[in-house]
C-alpha cells in the first residue's frame, strides 16, 4: 500500500492527538490559461492543536503528518521557523508538537484532465479556461496540504488569486477583492467547520444566473452558472425554482434552516459523478444541460439530483460521518430525501416510481455481487472507500430506510432527524448517534431494525405460491417485511386492483389465507419493502396479456422490475421478456420506466439471449425501434425515447442504416416534430460507423457542425467505432497508453473501441489486458485505472483467463480485485443465463 492509501486506524490515531482549527488556503491560478503551465502555487496556513499527553509524547511532543498531492512540496515552517521538508510524494512529515501551533506549508499542485482534485478544462468553442475543483472522497490534497480524514473539520478561509476578468466561487461569499493589474485576488469569509472533501473552489469566465431564497427573516442568495458558451442551453428558471422548493421543504422538515449562507450550482464540464455537495457551491455534471429535446425522466432526474445534494447540506455537510464506514449516513439518507422531496414538492410526483424502478435496480445488482456489503460498510481505507459510493450505500440504503419510514411513522423519523441535527450540528456521528435519536423519538426498537437491514448483505426474494383459493407468501433468506400484495382481475380487458392485504412477514412461509382466483398477485404492490419480488405462473401470463394496462405506474414499475430480475437470473426465458417489451413498452407512459425498459431489452439481447438467436433478436428489436419511432406522437416524450432506442439498435444490426443515413443527411424525412439535435446526430452517427456506414470524412462534417467539447468527446467515439481490425487496435491501445487523454476522452476511446460488441476485432488484447491491469492500477489515478479495468474488461465466453488472474494476484490491491471479481461475476451471470436459455 502506498503512502497515499490512508487507513482508518492510521487516521483515528492522528484526529485522536492532533485537532485543526482553522485553514488559510491560498491558491494562484493566473497562469492556468497558459497550457505549458502544469500546476499553481498553493500555500495552506494551519492552526492546529496538539495533544503530547494524549500522544503519550509529554516529552518528545507529537509527530503527524500533513496530506499533499503535487508537484512539489517547497517550504515549510511552524510558528514562523523554517523546517526541513520530509515529503514523500504524499505525507509532509512534521514533528515536535505540543499545544498550539501554525503551521504553513507553500506547496505546487498539479492540474488535473481527470477530474481529480483541481481540474483544467479549455472550452474548443471560445478557447476560454474554466476550472473547478472535486474532492470525494479525499482529492483536497491535491490542491491544498491538509488534514484529509472527514473526522478533522476546521473553519476554511479560501484566497485565489486569477484573471482579472473571471469569475471565481468558493463555499462562502466574497469578502474582499483587489485588482492588480491583469490579475484579482478574492478572499472569501471564513466557512463554517468543514470536512476537507466538501470545501470547493470554481474560477474561470462562467456565465451567472441569480436569484433568491426568502423565509421570514432569512435570505439566502442563489445562484446557476455554466459555461459561457452553453448558456442557450441553462433553463436557470426551472433550476432556481426546484432549488426554492427543497430549501422550504428541508428547513421544515428537519427543523433547522439552511445553515450556509449563500447557495450556488454550478454546471462543470468533464465531471466524473452525477453532482458533489460542496456547501454553499454545489457542482453538477454538464449532462444535465440538455442540448436538445430532453425528456420528463431527464427533467425529474435532474430535479432529484438538486434535491438529493441539497439533502446533504444536513446529512453529510452539518453533520458528517466521522469515517467512510458510515457514508451510509449521508449518501443513503440523501438519496431518500432526493425522490421523498421531488415527489412532495414538485411537478413530479411519480419520482417513488423512478426509485422503486431504477435506483433498486441498481441496488439488486450490487448485492448480488460477490462484493456485496452491508450498508454499514468495513471501509479499512480510502481505495475501498472509493469504490464504496456503490448501489448499496446509495439505493439500497436508500431502500430500507423507507422501510424505517413506515416502521416508526413519517413524523418520528423526522423527529428523531431533528434531534440529530440539533445534538450533533458541525460534527462527526456513527450508526450509534442516529439510532439513539430514532429510537428516542419513535419508542420503537429501532436496533433490531439495524441489526436486520444495515448490518448484512443481500436480500430476499418473495412470491406467492396459490392454493385452490388460497395462498402463502414465500421468501428466500428471511428478513422482516410488512408489505402489500394486490390483486388484479381483467375487467373490460384491463387489469384492474380489486384489493390489497397487508402482511408482516418474518418466517420463510405466511399463510394469506382465502384470497380468491385473481389474474395478477402482485407482491410487494406499493414497493413498501426491500425485495426481488417473483410472479407465480398465472400472474405472468396476466401480465403478459396486459401489463400496459395496469393504471397504476407503481405497480407497472414493481411488474417491470420483477420481469427483469427474473430474466437476469435466468428463470424468465430472455425471449420471452423481449416479447413482453415489444407488446408493451410502446404503451407505457411513464417516461423513467419507458426509458429503462428500452435499455434493459438492448442488454439482454447482448448479454442474456443464446448467440444462436441474437441476430433473430438483434433484427426484431430494430424493427420494434423503427415502428415505434415513426409512429409516435409528433414531439413527444415517447419519440424521443424511441429515437434514442432505434440508435442504439442500429449499432448492431445495418437493416435501417439507409433510412438514418438519409434522416441526418436531410435527403428522407425524419418523423415530424424530431429535433435531430447534436445528442441524437452523434449517436446515429456513431451506429452508422460501427456498422461500417459512415466515413472518417462524415465524421469530420458532424464536428464542424457541433464543435463544441462534447462534440470533440463524441467524434473520438465516432472515429474509434469503425469495424476496422487496425481502427479497433488503435483505440484498445490508445486507451491504456495515450496519458492525455482526459477523463471524457478516455471513456470515449473505450465506447468506441467496444462498439457494436465486436469481439472478433479485440478479443486478441484478452491476454494483454490481463497482463496490463496490475501497472495502470500502481501508475494512475484510481479514477483513470478503474474505468480502463471496467470499460476494457473482456466479455468474451469463457472465466478462464479472469479465474486464472485472480489465483495469480492474491497480493494485489484489493479495490483492483474487487473490480476484476465484479467483472467476472458480470461475465459468469451471462454465460449462466445464455446456458439457461431454452432451445
Amino acid at each position: 500500500m502506498t503512502s497515499a492509501n490512508l487507513t482508518r486506524a492510521e487516521t483515528a490515531a492522528r484526529s485522536a492527538v492532533v485537532r485543526v482549527l482553522t485553514a488559510r488556503v491560498e491558491l494562484d491560478v493566473t497562469g492556468a490559461p497558459d497550457e505549458d503551465e502544469t500546476g499553481f502555487p498553493t500555500v495552506s496556513i494551519l492552526e492546529i492543536e496538539a495533544d503530547a499527553a494524549a500522544a503519550g509524547a509529554s516529552t518528545t511532543g507529537v509527530a503527524t503528518w500533513i496530506d499533499f498531492l503535487g508537484e512539489a512540496v517547497e517550504a515549510l515552517e511552524i510558528d514562523g521557523v523554517a523546517q526541513p521538508v520530509e515529503w514523500d510524494g504524499a505525507r509532509v512529515r512534521i514533528a515536535g508538537l505540543s499545544g498550539r501551533h501554525t503551521v504553513r506549508i507553500a506547496a505546487r499542485g498539479a492540474y488535473s484532465r481527470s477530474g481529480e482534485g483541481m481540474h483544467r478544462f479549455t472550452d474548443p468553442v471560445d478557447g476560454q479556461t474554466y476550472l473547478y475543483t472535486h474532492y470525494e472522497p479525499a482529492d483536497a490534497r491535491r490542491v491544498m496540504a491538509c488534514f484529509e480524514q472527514p473526522d478533522m473539520k476546521a473553519r476554511y478561509t479560501f484566497v485565489v488569486t486569477a484573471p482579472a476578468g473571471w469569475t471565481v466561487l468558493s463555499n462562502q461569499a466574497v469578502a474582499t477583492s483587489t485588482r492588480a493589474g491583469e490579475a484579482r485576488r478574492v478572499e472569501f469569509a471564513e466557512t463554517l467547520p468543514l470536512s476537507t472533501y466538501i470545501t470547493s473552489v470554481a474560477a474561470g469566465p462562467y456565465h451567472r444566473a441569480e436569484g433568491e431564497w426568502r423565509r421570514g427573516d432569512q435570505i439566502v442568495p442563489l445562484g446557476v452558472l455554466c459555461r459561457a458558451s452553453l448558456v442557450a442551453h441553462l433553463d436557470a428558471d426551472e433550476i432556481l425554482e426546484i432549488t426554492r422548493q427543497g430549501l422550504g421543504f428541508f428547513g421544515d422538515a428537519f427543523g433547522c434552516p439552511y445553515p450556509w449562507g449563500k447557495y450556488d450550482q454550478i454546471f462543470v464540464p468533464e465531471y466524473n459523478i452525477g453532482a458533489m455537495e460542496n456547501p454553499g457551491l454545489v457542482t453538477f455534471t454538464e449532462a444535465y444541460l440538455f442540448r436538445g429535446a430532453a425528456t420528463v425522466a431527464q427533467h425529474e432526474g435532474r430535479a432529484n439530483t438538486i434535491l438529493h445534494e441539497m439533502a446533504h447540506m444536513w446529512f453529510g455537510d452539518l453533520v458528517t460521518m466521522r469515517w467512510w464506514d458510515d457514508l451510509w449516513l449521508k449518501e443513503s439518507f440523501a438519496d431518500y430525501m432526493g425522490a421523498h422531496a421531488t415527489a412532495a414538492v414538485t411537478r413530479f410526483p411519480d419520482a417513488w416510481v423512478t426509485f422503486a424502478a431504477r435506483r433498486k435496480a441498481w441496488a439488486y445488482l450490487q448485492d448480488q455481487l460477490p462484493t456485496t456489503h452491508p450498508i454499514v460498510a468495513d471501509i479499512a481505507d480510502l481505495e475501498a472507500a472509493k469504490l464504496n459510493f456503490d448501489g448499496i450505500t446509495y439505493a439500497k440504503g436508500a431502500s430500507v430506510l423507507k422501510q424505517l419510514v413506515a416502521f416508526v411513522g413519517e413524523e418520528e423519523f423526522f423527529e428523531g432527524a431533528r434531534q440529530y441535527f440539533a445534538a450533533h450540528a458541525f460534527g462527526n456521528t456513527t450508526l450509534d448517534d442516529l439510532l439513539r435519536h430514532l429510537t428516542a423519538a419513535s419508542g420503537r426498537d429501532v436496533r433490531a431494525w439495524s441489526r436486520a437491514w444495515l448490518e448484512t448483505t443481500g436480500m430476499s426474494t418473495i412470491q406467492v405460491e396459490r392454493g385452490a383459493r388460497s395462498a402463502v407468501l414465500v421468501q428466500s433468506d428471511p428478513r422482516p417485511h410488512r408489505l402489500r400484495i394486490g390483486m388484479f382481475e381483467v375487467r373490460d380487458g384491463r387489469l384492474v386492483r380489486v384489493r390489497t392485504v397487508d402482511a408482516d412477514v418474518v418466517a420463510e412461509r405466511t399463510p394469506l389465507g382465502q384470497i380468491g382466483a385473481p389474474d395478477l398477485l402482485l407482491p410487494n404492490d406499493s414497493d413498501l419493502t426491500y425485495a426481488k419480488v417473483r410472479l407465480d405462473a398465472a400472474s405472468l401470463d396476466a401480465v403478459e396479456a396486459g401489463l400496459s394496462t395496469i393504471d397504476d405506474p407503481l405497480a407497472r414499475g414493481i411488474v417491470w422490475s420483477s420481469l427483469w430480475n427474473a430474466t437476469r437470473d435466468g428463470e424468465l426465458p430472455a425471449a420471452r421478456y423481449l416479447e413482453i417489451v415489444r407488446r408493451h413498452a410502446g404503451s407505457e407512459t411513464n417516461s423513467a420506466l419507458r426509458a429503462d425498459v428500452l435499455a434493459n431489452a438492448s442488454f439482454a439481447i447482448g448479454h442474456h439471449v443464446a448467440a444462436t438467436r441474437r441476430p433473430q433478436e438483434r433484427s426484431a428489436w430494430l424493427e420494434t425501434t423503427w415502428k415505434e419511432l415513426t409512429t409516435a406522437e409528433a414531439s413527444s416524450d415517447a419519440q424521443l425515447a424511441w429515437a434514442r432506442a432505434f440508435g442504439t439498435a442500429a449499432m448492431y444490426d445495418d437493416a435501417r442504416a439507409t433510412e438514418l443515413r438519409g434522416m441526418l443527411a436531410g435527403t428522407v424525412a425524419a418523423p415530424d416534430g424530431l429535433s435531430l439535435d447534436p445528442e441524437l446526430r452523434w449517436a446515429w452517427l456513431t451506429a452508422l460507423a460501427t456498422t461500417g456506414h459512415a466515413s472518417v470524412a462524415e465524421a469530420d462534417a458532424e464536428l464542424r457542425r457541433d464543435p463544441t467539447a462534447k462534440g470533440r468527446t463524441a467524434h473520438l467515439t465516432v472515429l474509434a467505432s469503425r469495424p476496422d481490425a487496425k481502427v479497433r487496435a488503435a483505440a484498445w491501445h490508445s486507451a491504456w497508453d495515450d496519458t492525455t487523454l482526459t477523463n471524457d476522452h478516455l471513456s470515449a476511446t473505450i465506447a468506441g473501441a467496444r462498439a457494436g460488441g465486436r469481439r472478433d476485432l479485440i478479443g486478441c488484447f484478452d491476454d494483454e489486458y490481463f497482463a496490463r491491469i496490475r501497472g495502470v492500477w500502481s501508475r494512475r489515478s484510481i479514477e483513470i485505472a478503474a474505468r480502463l479495468v471496467r470499460g476494457l474488461f473482456p466479455e468474451g465466453d469463457s472465466l478462464e483467463q479472469v479465474d486464472a488472474w485472480l489465483a495469480q494476484n492474491e497480493d494485489a490491491p484489493a479495490a483492483l480485485r474487487r473490480i476484476v471479481r465484479e467483472q467476472r461475476d458480470h461475465l459468469a451471470r451471462d454465460l449462466r443465463v445464455r446456458a439457461a436459455q431454452p432451445a
